[in-house]
């Protein structure tokens, strides 16, 4: 079912322009549909900011419940901005104490870019934890991704995340290891995700926190997992809600960091991402690139142009159905208030009834 577009957010028209449907509020106020109200705490930096509206808002607009989408984006102040961003943000983004009075049927956390190895040095730690509090009293569930999820493991449940001897970076199989929770009801048992972390949370921390894993890789560890509860915080280490290109966006971010030398090594290849013709493009831009350094020749172009049209997407699907699936588990425990997170007779200790005898 459609989003709403209830305000003047850039993300609507884009989405609209791309297809997805979205509703203007006049069209939403005459349909006998009930409303559900998701939360974006978009963390994200800058030049992320837009395109992770774009991410996040299709994947809920192509949820399949009966509903109508309001999805209220806002961040954290503390973040670090430059002018430009934040005057977006003041014009289309709504305040946190606004979201908290009005409430929320859901929440998603994004993830962040960060500076050092701690977590709790970061500038948006006790803001997040703030955020992260009320919405486990208030909001009946929320979806942290990437980073959100390593800063929830580490407050929460005393885990801290583990480097990695390399950047987990590229598109990895993964498998279904319960087919028996709703979030993973058809969907696909074996799915590419794409990962981009120096980070991890291991299968042995997420059990012992007594998280529930639902899907994970051979190769990159888990992907999805719950609260023992089943619902009320889904945890995402992945990016499926990755735009096809969001890979190479980042790999040519890298390449024009190594050429302003802001990096010394040059970037590998993400996993499982190019073809072997892509690799070949890219590698004739390198010598070229790498010459002009040199003082060889002109700074050549990044070839994008050259690698779009062949870049295939082998997960977007299986996040919609994952999505649609919490979509469609939140509609049937809230409450049509809101305010109040679980209707009369759910347990709140086993909303989804999985435990039951």
């Amino acid at each position: 079912m459609p989003i709403v577009a209830h305000n003047a957010l850039p993300t609507f028209e884009r989405l609209r322009q791309e297809g997805t449907r979205v509703l203007r509020p006049d069209r939403a106020s005459q349909q006998d549909i009930r409303e559900l109200h998701i939360g974006l705490l978009n963390m994200m930096p800058d030049a992320a900011l837009a395109a992770t509206e774009r991410q996040f808002f299709r994947l809920v607009g192509e949820s399949n419940p009966i509903a109508q989408f309001y999805v209220h984006p806002f961040t954290l102040p503390e973040l670090e901005r430059g002018a430009q961003a934040r005057d977006y943000i003041e014009s289309y983004y709504e305040p946190f104490e606004k979201i908290r009075e009005d409430g929320l049927d859901a929440l998603i956390v994004t993830g962040a870019n960060v500076t050092g190895p701690e977590l709790a040095e970061q500038s948006f730690w006790e803001p997040l934890k703030a955020v992260i509090d009320w919405s486990l009293e208030h909001v009946t569930s929320t979806l942290c991704s990437c980073l959100a999820t390593h800063a929830m493991l580490q407050f929460r449940y005393g885990k801290k995340r583990i480097l990695q001897p390399g950047k987990i970076w590229g598109v990895f199989p993964h498998r279904v290891v319960d087919k028996t929770h709703p979030l993973v009801n058809d969907v696909n048992t074996c799915f590419d995700v794409p990962h981009s972390r120096w980070n991890a949370v291991t299968r042995r921390q997420f059990d012992e926190a007594g998280l529930h894993v639902l899907v994970e890789s051979e190769e990159v560890g888990v992907h999805l997992a719950t609260s023992a509860d089943g619902l009320r915080v889904v945890f995402f280490q992945g990016h499926p809600e990755y735009d096809t290109i969001s890979l190479l966006k980042e790999y040519k971010r890298e390449v024009t960091l190594f050429a302003g030398g802001q990096r010394d090594d040059y970037p590998p290849f993400p996993e499982n991402y190019f073809h072997v013709q892509d690799k070949a493009i890219l590698h004739e831009y390198r010598g070229r690139l790498e010459a002009a350094l040199a003082g060889r020749g002109q700074m050549p172009d990044f070839p994008e142009r050259l690698l779009v049209p062949r870049l295939d997407n082998t997960w977007h699907d299986t996040a919609e159905a994952v999505v649609s699936n919490w979509m469609g588990t939140v509609y049937q425990v809230t409450h049509r208030d809101r305010r109040i997170p679980f209707m009369e007779g759910v347990d709140p200790e086993d909303p989804l009834g999985l435990y039951a005898t």
